[in-house]
């Protein structure tokens, strides 16, 4: 066995992790408050094309991350109007605006495909410790966004678990027709959740174009990770520490065929490739199942929108 290329699969895996971290904690925070939002892979998009139109004008790697970001929360901003002030369809205004932003990203993105950026993420090296065999090259010489991506982790689970507004956050997602009794806004705090959501999508499409993928290419830059996200956010019971953990197994699964290749186990990319889409399938078949959703800890509320006048 190579060992130096697997701990160097395992580093690259943790910075793959990122993108898919991000956009599954904005999927939380939006279904903590019950609202579901199918939609990441057209926010991500969105989010990476404007970090590259942007870090292409001006230069500035954060200015372009900035940038996405916004445009990502923008964007969510558009499913949280259906769903919470029309009381759309959740499920319907998703999908729709994954083709909305696939179309939208590949309009804007048309001058730039397969057009180099050189703005880009440099590792973060804690001196001796970065030198340390295994651990070092893993958790002391990564990118920033790395361990920034693990502290909105923390901050997202201290907030939900831990503080007064997480607090009403939960009740929302569970039962909001308690929580507007109990004085809580709970349109204002859908909007607000589901446009942080977009937010943490958009910063993921952000990262991906300017730290991971070389160049703009509608098709291949997000490659299913928005459904990945999605999936992440089921498989660990929409707690953020968990989504961390589990995220570092799919960006592990992301890069490591050719290591897998090295050590001559042939894995077909095919099937690779299809993992997004089969996932996707099995958060829709848990979602539409609602003892299953329940027993692993689905917001009770989820999906369901909330008309006041049945209180």
């Amino acid at each position: 066995m190579n060992d130096t290329a697997l701990v160097l699969t395992l580093a690259a895996s943790m910075a793959a992790a990122v993108p898919i971290a991000l956009a599954a904690l904005g999927e939380l925070l939006a279904e903590k408050a019950g609202v579901i939002n199918l939609g990441v892979e057209g926010m991500m998009l969105i989010g990476a094309v404007t970090a590259f139109q942007v870090g292409d004008a001006s230069g500035s790697l954060w200015l372009a991350l900035l940038a996405g970001s916004l445009a990502g929360a923008v964007f969510a901003s558009i499913h949280a109007f259906l769903c919470v002030t029309l009381r759309a369809n959740q499920i319907v205004s998703g999908l729709a605006l994954v083709i909305f932003g696939i179309g939208l990203s590949t309009f804007i993105g048309k001058s730039i495909e397969g057009q180099p950026l050189a703005t880009d993420f440099r590792p973060v090296r804690f001196g001796a410790l970065a030198d340390i065999p295994l651990i070092g090259p893993l958790f002391f010489n990564q990118d920033p966004m790395l361990y920034a991506t693990i502290a909105i982790a923390v901050l997202i689970g201290v907030y939900l678990n831990r503080t007064k507004a997480g607090l009403a956050v939960r009740a929302v997602g569970e039962s909001p027709g308690t929580a507007d009794t109990m004085g809580v806004a709970v349109a204002a705090i859908r909007y607000i959740h589901v446009m942080l959501g977009g937010l943490l999508a958009g910063m993921g499409g952000a990262y991906l174009i300017l730290g991971q993928v070389p160049s703009w290419s509608q098709a291949g830059t997000t490659a299913g990770i928005g459904w990945i996200a999605l999936a992440l956010v089921v498989f660990a019971s929409w707690k953020p520490m968990r989504v961390i953990l589990g995220a570092f197994l799919f960006g592990f699964a992301r890069r490591a065929n050719f290591w897998l290749q090295g050590e001559g186990v042939d894995i077909p990319a095919e099937f690779l490739s299809m993992m997004p889409y089969l996932l996707t399938i099995i958060v829709l078949v848990v979602w539409g199942t609602r003892d299953l959703r329940r027993k692993i800890g689905a917001p009770a509320a989820l999906g369901i929108p909330y008309i006041r006048d049945e209180r």
